[in-house]
């Protein structure tokens, strides 16, 4: 993605509060393409035409997300048949975890959801295998232009965005409160992040932690890299671009506080899922703050009301954070039911009924028209969101994605040799050394 584009989709992502005063010059509500056949005439001697009734088609859908998500998902299907009645849905929903390898699978036997939920880091992947369906029925006209060229490769629309997101943190500001502590506050630097992570230790009981142990998130790692001016962790065309001795710093930091026990022992970081109700370790308060999307903060308000704050990431003399498309909807290339895929897409960005259902659990609305009719509608949890995408827009790095092919290295292998090092079965070193030997079958 050029970092041009990006400063743009920065921009209105600052601004699109003050937009949402303005009234759309749109027509209002942009009604689902109809899925009924045409009308069939009969003779002369005939009153009245006879409809043709549609085929019954179902559509297999994929996605991860949150309960909050999946709830709010599974409603929209039930509504979108209850529209169109030929039109039912077999729903697969997941965790991130898993989820990668479940689709990769399906993919490469042909037999994918027809719908199937896409992250950009997975994209290019996708499309260059010829494993998603080029997109050309979906009215796109109310969204941003960057939005929109986000869900392209080799300018192609492969894959539709369904909501603005950025990257930060949030935290449980009753802990905060009752620990004495200052509130994070937006701008705030690694040092002060790691500082204020030893500072409630020292205030938490035994079992408690303040941070979580970022140590195996490369995307983490890349904001780090990225705030320091060392670019992003592999280059447009394919090459590894880990910096070593800012990546020794990042893991040394890590394995101390470890040791201090400023962040959790790596068997419970491990089992960390982010809003499980069962496996989420803010949740069941044994961290205080976590890195977050602002497309979840709202999942992540319903859970622990009233508790949540937020804040930008850490910044470096770069920056710090990024803003991005939430997730896109994509229709796989094996499917034979291509055109009703796209019609719900159209529906599920365009329709206010689908937007009275789905709110923001997948970010804040991407048509313009649609936007304009949630915002008196939206929760505090949504405005936790829409603050942290403004905060995180004056002061945004660039977002990059993975190029072709790197997908499972930042997602799998590179978690793998992570998790041996939280586990003290390796040293920092030889950690290095085996994420450099690991990258070599992915670079070109």
């Amino acid at each position: 993605m050029k970092a041009s584009k990006w400063t743009r989709f920065s921009l209105i992502a600052l601004v699109f509060i003050m937009a949402l005063s303005i009234a759309a010059c749109g027509s209002g509500n942009k009604e689902a393409v109809s899925s009924k056949e045409p009308t069939k005439q009969t003779d002369a001697k005939d009153k009245e035409p006879v409809k043709e009734e549609a085929k019954p088609v179902k559509l297999r859908i994929m996605w991860w997300g949150s309960q909050t998500r999946h709830d709010a998902t599974v409603k929209a299907l039930a509504e979108y048949t209850k529209l169109n009645p030929h039109v039912t849905f077999e729903p697969e929903y997941s965790g991130w975890d898993g989820y990668w390898d479940k689709l990769s699978t399906q993919a490469a036997a042909k037999n994918a959801p027809d719908l199937i939920q896409m992250d950009a880091a997975y994209l290019n992947d996708y499309a260059t295998r010829n494993q998603i369906a080029e997109l050309d029925k979906v009215n796109v006209s109310d969204m941003d232009e960057a939005l929109l060229n986000s869900g392209k490769v080799n300018e192609k629309l492969y894959a539709v965005a369904l909501g603005n997101n950025a990257i930060g943190m949030a935290y449980n500001k009753e802990t905060i409160e009752k620990l004495g502590l200052s509130v994070p506050a937006n701008g705030w630097t690694w040092e002060q992040y790691f500082q204020f992570g030893r500072d409630a230790k020292a205030k938490l009981g035994k079992d408690q932690y303040a941070l979580a142990d970022e140590a195996r998130i490369l995307d983490m790692y890349s904001l780090y890299q990225m705030s320091k001016g060392k670019g992003f962790y592999v280059t447009d065309d394919g090459k590894l671009n880990i910096d070593k001795d800012t990546w020794l710093e990042w893991q040394n930091i890590f394995v101390k506080l470890r040791e201090e026990g400023v962040v959790p022992p790596a068997t419970m970081s491990v089992t960390d899922k982010e809003l499980d109700p069962n496996a989420d370790l803010m949740l069941s308060g044994k961290i205080v703050i976590r890195r977050i999307h602002a497309a979840q903060i709202a999942a992540l308000d319903t859970l622990i009301p009233n508790m949540v704050g937020v804040v930008t990431m850490p910044r470096g003399d770069q920056g710090a954070g990024w803003l991005k498309p939430s997730m896109f909807w994509t229709v796989a290339s094996s499917s034979p039911h291509q055109v009703e895929a796209q019609k719900f897409i159209d529906w599920f960005i365009n329709d206010k009924a689908a937007a009275d259902l789905l709110t923001t659990v997948r970010g804040v609305p991407v048509s313009k028209v649609v936007l304009e009719y949630m915002t008196p509608k939206l929760t505090p949890g949504d405005l936790l969101g829409i603050d942290m995408i403004q905060k995180t827009a004056e002061i945004a790095q660039p977002f990059k994605t993975n190029p072709q092919g790197w997908g499972n290295f930042s997602g799998k292998e590179y978690t793998a040799v992570m998790e041996a090092l939280m586990f003290a079965q390796i040293t920092p070193e030889k950690a290095w050394d085996q994420v450099q030997k690991t990258s070599k079958s992915y670079e070109k």
